[in-house]
């Protein structure tokens, strides 16, 4: 198992001692997702906490008219998860799949919680981690009732350039809150000299 990549992104934040490093190894499992393959579906618990070695991943919700509406992406070294079905234990509204055939390794709740209680600094790291989520998220919600179509899509391609030779315009547009059509007319418009 390949645990490198978790304890880099770990240390970036807080170094960790070889005993923190040893426990990484025990309680975080190492799964390979399939291109198309869920890892929840609406009506399961989020019962694991997902950080992403290699591939891609996306997060979203369907309506009740049948449309789904992305809500995050993630590739090597994002995390992933419906956290409030995670925390609640209550059936998620979302799901979570593989753009990408992909490897991930994932923390069980009782062992990432066992973590902050027995490993104080994974309490930090997850605190921040935690953190910025709820920045990115807030930041998003702003963008989206105060930003038109067009300055989501350059600031989405200003922060995630990334992305987009690994999502299709379909699930960029989903993500955006526009038809696929629409954002096509937008990368027209400002592909123009």
């Amino acid at each position: 198992m390949n645990t490198k990549p978790l304890i880099d992104y770990f240390e970036k934040l807080l170094p960790l001692s070889e005993e923190e490093k040893s426990i990484v190894e025990e309680v975080f499992i190492e799964r390979r997702v399939k291109k198309r393959q869920f890892i929840l579906q609406e009506g399961d618990v989020c019962k694991l906490n997902t950080f992403v070695i290699e591939g891609c991943f996306r997060m979203y919700l369907v309506d009740e008219k049948g449309k789904e509406h992305n809500l995050q992406f993630a590739i090597e070294n994002w995390w992933i998860g419906d956290i409030g079905s995670f925390h609640s234990e209550e059936p998620s509204k979302l799901y979570i799949e593989a753009l990408e055939n992909s490897i991930v390794l994932q923390v069980k709740k009782e062992d990432q919680l066992n973590l902050f209680v027995n490993y104080p600094k994974f309490n930090r790291i997850f605190r921040v981690f935690t953190e910025n989520a709820l920045v990115s998220a807030q930041r998003r919600i702003l963008q989206n009732i105060s930003s038109t179509a067009e300055e989501r899509y350059l600031d989405f391609s200003k922060r995630y350039p990334h992305l987009f030779n690994r999502i299709s315009n379909v699930q960029i547009a989903s993500y955006l809150g526009v038809t696929p059509e629409f954002l096509s007319t937008i990368r027209k418009k400002i592909a123009k000299p």
